[in-house]
This record gives C-alpha cells, sequence and structure tokens, in this order.
C-alpha cells in the first residue's frame, strides 16, 4: 500500500514539474527562434493592447495611504505619435534589426503615462474629446508609403548605363581578329544584340521591360571575361577615342543631311495648297470678266485710310494676315489691303478674296508682272546672287524697294511679309512720330535674344568698300511688320540706292543672297525703333522666345523655315496661325487642308 502512494506522489509531482519547465523550454527556444522583425511585431502587438479601465477593488485588503490599487495604464496615441511608430518601423527594416533595443526602449517611454482608478471619470472625456478631434488615418500599406515618400520620376539612369555597356562590347569586339569565331566573341555579339533588341527605342528607366533588366547581368559577366581576354588599356583607349571620332563625323554628317531636307521641304509647295491654287484658278477663268472685280475700288490710293501692302505667292498665307489684321482692328472700316503677287498666282489669290468678301475692309489684288515698276532683266540680275532658294531670288522678295514707284498716290504705308499673324489693332502706328526716318522696324541687335542679328553674319566687311562705307557694330533690324514713310523715301531716292548696291553686289559677294542684307546697306541709318511689342519673331525656327511674349505682341512673325503651314512647322506656334484660316471652306476640305 505504501508503494503505492509512494509511485502516485512520484507521478503527481512529476507531472507538476512538467507543467512548471515545460512552458519554460518552449518560452526560451520561440524567443530564440523569434526575428527582428517579428520582436518589432510583437512590440507593436503590446503597444497596440487596450487594458481595462475600470480597475476591480480589493476591499478585503486595507492600504496604508487609504487608496486603492492603481489601476492598468492607458496608452493614448495620437496621430504625430502613431506616424512616428510607422515612420520608426520602415526605418528599422532598412536598418535590418540592429536597432530592436532602441525601439523597445521608445515604446516603453511612450507608454509612461499613468492614471489611477480615481481619475476615471477624467479620463473618458478626454479620450472622447481626442477621437472627435482627430482623424485617425490607417497606416499605409508598404507600397503607399514608398510612393508618397519617393515620388515617381522618369530617369534614364539604368537606359544610359545599359548602352554604355552596350558600346563597351562593341569596343571590345573591335579588337577580335577578323572572322574571329571564337567563344567570348559569340558571346559578345549574342549579348549585344539580346540587349539592344530589348532596349528599343526607349529613352526613359521606366520605359524598359523585365527582359531588358533580366539581360544585364549576363552582358555584365561577358564584359568580365572580355576584358581579361583584351587587357591592353592603351590599346582600348586609343580604339574608344576613333569610335567616338567616327560617331562625332556621323551626327554632324545626320545634322547636314536633316538640315538640307528642311531647306527641300521649306521651298516646295504643299500637295494641299497646290490643290487649292489649282481649283481657284480654275473658277476665276470661268467668272465673266465684270465679275472679277474687287469692291470698293475708289478707297484704293486714298491716303485719308491706313493702307496695308503685304508681297505674297501663298493664297492661305495671304489670307491670314488679311484676315487677322482685320479682325484685330477696332476701326477695319478705314483698312485698305494691297496684295501684291505674281501672275502666276493671281487668278488663285484673286479668286480666293472673291470667294471671301470683307465687306468691312477694301481689299485690292496686284499683278507686279503687270507692272513696269521692275528693271526688264531684273529675273537675271536676281539670279547672279548665286542662291538656290526661290524665296532669296523672288522677285516679289525684292519688289519691296520699288514701294513708292508700286504706290505713286501713297505717302505712308505698313509693309507686311506673308508669314506673320497680326492679334492686336494697329491704328497708332499711323500716329508715330517718325522723325524724318523712312522705315520703323523692331531692333535685332541686343546679344543674349533670340532675334539677335550681326551686320558681319551676314555682310562682308572684308571688302574694302563696304568696310568704309558702313559700321559691322550697327543695329540690326528686321523685316516682317515695318512701318513705312514713301514721303521720305522719295526725297532721299533710296530705290536709287538700292539699284546702285544690288548692281555692285552682283559684281562681287557683299552679302548673303536675300532682301535683309541689302536692306540694311539701303536704310542705313534711316530706321525708327520700334517696342519690341511691336513684333515678336522666331516662331518658325528653333529660337525659344517666351509664350508671353507672344501673348503680348501686336504681330507674330514665322520667321525661318518652319512655316504654319508646312508639316515642319511647329506645332506649339501653329494655333496662332490655324484660328485665321477657315478650314471649314468647302475647297480647302476638298483638298484635305487640315488645322
Amino acid at each position: 500500500m505504501k508503494q503505492i502512494r509512494r509511485w502516485q506522489r512520484i507521478l503527481i509531482l512529476s507531472l507538476l514539474s512538467i507543467s512548471v519547465f515545460a512552458p519554460l523550454i518552449f518560452v526560451s527556444n520561440r524567443l530564440k527562434s523569434i526575428t527582428p522583425v517579428g520582436r518589432r511585431e510583437f512590440i507593436e502587438e503590446l503597444s497596440k493592447t487596450r487594458f481595462r479601465t475600470n480597475d476591480l477593488r480589493l476591499s478585503a485588503i486595507e492600504h496604508e495611504d487609504g487608496e486603492g490599487l492603481k489601476g492598468p495604464r492607458l496608452m493614448l496615441f495620437k496621430d504625430g505619435d502613431f506616424n512616428s511608430l510607422v515612420r520608426e518601423n520602415s526605418s528599422d527594416q532598412s536598418d535590418g534589426g540592429n536597432n530592436h533595443k532602441n525601439r523597445e526602449e521608445q515604446v516603453i517611454d511612450s507608454q509612461k503615462m499613468t492614471v489611477s482608478s480615481d481619475e476615471k471619470g477624467q479620463i473618458l472625456p478626454t479620450v472622447n474629446q481626442l477621437a472627435n478631434k482627430t482623424d485617425f488615418k490607417p497606416p499605409l500599406s508598404k507600397g503607399e508609403k514608398n510612393t508618397r515618400v519617393q515620388p515617381n520620376r522618369a530617369t534614364d539612369v539604368k537606359i544610359k548605363e545599359i548602352r554604355d555597356k552596350i558600346i563597351q562590347a562593341k569596343a571590345y569586339l573591335n579588337f577580335a581578329p577578323p572572322g574571329s569565331n571564337s567563344q567570348i566573341v559569340r558571346e559578345l555579339r549574342g549579348r549585344t544584340k539580346e540587349l539592344e533588341r530589348s532596349v528599343g527605342d526607349a529613352t526613359k528607366d521606366k520605359d524598359l521591360s523585365k527582359g531588358a533588366l533580366r539581360r544585364v547581368k549576363p552582358m555584365e559577366n561577358v564584359l568580365y571575361k572580355a576584358s581579361r581576354v583584351f587587357n591592353n588599356c592603351p590599346a582600348i583607349a586609343t580604339k574608344l577615342r576613333a569610335m567616338n571620332y567616327n560617331t562625332e563625323e556621323q551626327v554632324q554628317a545626320q545634322k547636314n543631311q536633316a538640315a538640307y531636307l528642311m531647306q527641300l521641304a521649306a521651298r516646295t509647295t504643299p500637295k494641299g495648297l497646290h490643290c487649292l491654287s489649282m481649283r481657284l484658278t480654275s473658277e476665276y477663268f470661268s467668272l465673266d470678266p465684270e465679275k472679277r472685280q474687287m469692291p470698293n475700288q475708289q478707297n484704293y490710293y486714298d491716303p485719308n485710310f491706313n493702307h496695308y501692302v503685304v508681297f505674297s505667292d501663298n493664297v492661305l498665307a495671304s489670307s491670314v494676315v488679311v484676315n487677322s489684321t482685320i479682325s484685330s482692328s477696332k476701326e477695319p472700316e478705314r483698312i485698305v489691303f494691297h496684295v501684291v503677287t505674281d501672275s502666276l498666282n493671281y487668278p488663285a489669290i484673286s479668286m480666293w478674296f472673291l470667294l471671301n468678301i470683307q465687306s468691312r475692309a477694301t481689299i485690292q489684288i496686284l499683278n507686279i508682272d503687270d507692272m513696269d515698276v521692275l528693271p526688264p532683266d531684273y529675273d537675271q540680275l536676281l539670279m547672279k546672287q548665286n542662291s538656290n532658294d526661290p524665296r532669296f531670288i523672288s522677285p516679289l522678295n525684292h519688289a519691296r524697294f520699288y514701294l513708292p514707284d508700286i504706290f505713286p498716290g501713297l505717302n505712308k504705308i505698313v509693309l507686311f511679309d506673308h508669314d506673320v499673324v497680326v492679334q492686336r489693332d494697329l491704328s497708332r502706328l499711323w500716329s508715330i512720330d517718325m522723325k524724318g526716318k523712312v522705315v520703323g522696324a523692331v531692333e535685332t541687335c541686343l546679344e543674349g535674344e533670340s532675334s539677335f542679328r550681326s551686320m558681319s553674319t551676314f555682310i562682308n566687311f572684308s571688302d574694302t568698300w563696304v568696310a568704309g562705307k558702313f559700321s559691322p557694330r550697327a543695329c540690326t533690324w528686321a523685316f516682317g511688320m515695318n512701318l513705312i514713310d514713301l514721303e521720305e523715301w522719295r526725297i532721299r531716292k533710296l530705290t536709287s540706292t538700292y539699284i546702285k548696291y544690288f548692281n555692285l553686289g552682283t559684281k562681287r559677294p557683299l552679302w548673303k543672297a536675300g532682301s535683309l542684307p541689302i536692306g540694311w546697306l539701303t536704310f542705313y541709318r534711316q530706321t525708327l525703333a520700334l517696342d519690341k511689342r511691336w513684333h515678336v519673331m522666331g516662331l518658325g525656327r528653333e529660337s525659344g522666345v517666351k509664350a508671353v511674349d507672344i501673348e503680348q505682341a501686336a504681330v507674330i512673325h514665322y520667321d525661318g523655315v518652319m512655316k504654319p503651314w508646312l508639316d515642319i512647322g511647329k506645332e506649339n506656334y501653329k494655333r496662332y496661325w490655324n484660328i485665321h484660316v477657315p478650314y471649314y471652306h468647302t475647297y480647302l476640305q476638298q483638298c484635305n487642308l487640315q488645322a
């Protein structure tokens, strides 16, 4: 019997021992296996635990201070504290868990707010106030945190690195003997082709595919092998310099070809414009002669009106100049517009304005070939300027120097190029005091501006006659929008001056082709500077003209080869021109002319 009781006691003690030591062993093993991340999660769970606020009083035990037992610690987190914990957690992940002890201390310190059971009535209102004043925001996910902390910026760092590796691989391939088919050469060729196909035309890192990124590591391994095989550094440097030189030559050749194609595109007439001219010409010759007359012909040479002149061989261009001027004017009934063209384009331009008669203004169409103002051999003289660009050797381009002869009854005019758009009322131009000058123009002699031009760039000052008569530092100015005093022009006989200079220029190279350089010489010291807001240039080339300057300008000028009616025109500037083109017109739609 005693033996049975003894075994019972041993069994009970064994079970008690197991129940005491087994949890300790299990917890110790668990703590050893727990990771830093798990430990942080464990601490966070502790920090988020909410305890009961109504502590239980032990009435059977009397305390010396006469107070009940202190209640459990109540933790109150504000939004700022909670977000700080989120930031600490994200920084912990970057530290790899090495500073978890410091984080535990910070969590413990945040729990130092204790409340007694007698203060229960004060705590609950405070909690409710905090809940009403503070909008609780749930913690952000890892992806959201990365998006807000690090904005998604388009970079090209990886693209550049990949292209550098491709260039490096090609450099190593150039060191291989001709016809070599060794393993390293095959690997370089294969990896280069794979990487080039993967990258394609991507310009930003976000455009790269995952396949391209996976192929970077194999390329690096091949390049490392190649560096062990081709280890002649001076030879590699020499080869890279040769490759750089060849690349620069190719880039320059491409630039020259692009410039040539750009000039070629500027000289040609778009198919739609040619179609429009043909349709209008056919329609014009089908009209009876009496129906070809423009209205208000009695105003053509009345000096009491404001007279504007444009030389053009382009139907739409001349239409935009006329329409924009009339629509911007406060007194369109005082406008007389003279459109001067050649015999080839006279029927089409006449028919266009007959179909689109401006009831508020007067329009006159003139044929320069029907006038006796130009010399009979003028075309042959223009051909001697050694220019293949028909714009520079066109009689319409130089006919502006015969304005007093073309309009003998007028004293003052405003001359336009056909690649301008008028945005403001120009009536104040007529009240400007010319101070005895012949031409009012915007100056282009301020260095640093997009419109800057110097005399020495266009005029040959190595010629003794030019150097002795003109200064290379003289201020230049621009055609495009000019106020011209024809009466003063006649007094100074500047047309004869132009003819004299022009004949000298046909004998030896004195200036570049075009009407602008010879215009600077003809009107040398005969120009009045206008405010720059009257005339803003640069919309037909890469000039970087500011949008605010364009909006404030009275006249904007598409100088350069990128005309708004061409496909090569700059899209961000075309809209100023397009608003004055009636694309709804039947002829424009039939010729597929669209904005």
